[in-house]
């Protein structure tokens, strides 16, 4: 009990996040509480003012490194740059005492499989390896293609266990008869869905407890973009069988606009 509110006083760093200082004062706090627990330290007090005193220790070591830069270097460790325009710099990596192969098992782990493919890499001083491929190598984006995306938010559980969920239901501003006319759709019964959950879009997806049935897809998306395409093509047909000028440059532009529409909008009506 002492062993954990003392670990819960220095914060809930990840074992990753750890400075070097932190984690041998973290080994040692551990060493002296087995020693209490397996009666190696006969008197019970002095082993608890020695976890006490190493607790202490790095906390305000922790405390010092936020006031001061220098003791910050000095008791966490500096970045270090081990890749800089595609090249490794062997001299930095030398320093931080890791192999050219342990380089390449940490890039391939940020699914950087060429060095030359790399602008940039720093190793952490916490032994992570953050990673910027050129960009010429980078995965394209919405941005680059110069399309407008709509936000993305976090997907809502609507149904938990067989139960609906009315707080997740009122938050994407949807009502208890929406959610039984998608379970119809999906030919599926509130009982057997394990989760349910409305994505971004306004999609019911759902895992049920019986793994051997077969959802079929939701076609709404589909089916819309194909109206879409059929508006588009019947908007030039007409645009082409008028002989009024005024209604033939009307078909025309709405029918750009439409083409404009589909393009920017089709990557999320695809399934």
């Amino acid at each position: 009990m002492v062993l954990f509110l003392l670990t819960k006083w220095l914060g809930k760093k990840q074992l990753s996040q750890l400075s070097f200082f932190e984690y041998i004062a973290g080994i040692t706090i551990g060493s002296i509480a087995a020693e209490i627990s397996t009666g190696l330290e006969t008197n019970f007090f002095h082993g608890l003012y020695s976890m006490l005193v190493w607790t202490a220790i790095p906390f305000f070591a922790g405390l010092l490194a936020i006031k001061s830069k220098k003791a910050r270097d000095f008791i966490e460790g500096r970045e270090t740059v081990v890749i800089k325009d595609g090249k490794i710099q062997e001299e930095n990596l030398t320093k931080q005492k890791y192999t050219v192969d342990e380089l390449l098992h940490l890039l391939r782990k940020k699914n950087a499989f060429q060095v030359s493919d790399v602008e940039f890499a720093v190793l952490e001083a916490n032994g992570d390896l953050n990673v910027l491929l050129k960009k010429e190598k980078q995965p394209v984006t919405p941005q680059d293609l110069d399309l407008e995306t709509a936000p993305v938010k976090v997907p809502e559980t609507v149904i938990l266990e067989g139960q609906v969920v009315d707080s997740g239901l009122a938050a994407c501003g949807l009502t208890r008869e929406w959610l039984d006319v998608e379970l119809q759709k999906l030919g599926i019964v509130l009982d057997n869905v394990y989760i349910g959950q409305v994505d971004s879009y306004g999609e019911l997806t759902a895992d049920l407890y019986d793994d051997k049935i077969k959802l079929p897809k939701p076609q709404e998306k589909p089916m819309l973009l194909s109206a879409l395409k059929k508006c588009h093509a019947d908007l030039e047909s007409f645009a082409l069988a008028t002989e009024n000028e005024a209604a033939k440059q009307m078909y025309k532009e709405n029918s750009e606009k439409l083409a404009e529409i589909i393009k920017n909008s089709e990557y999320l009506l695809v399934n």
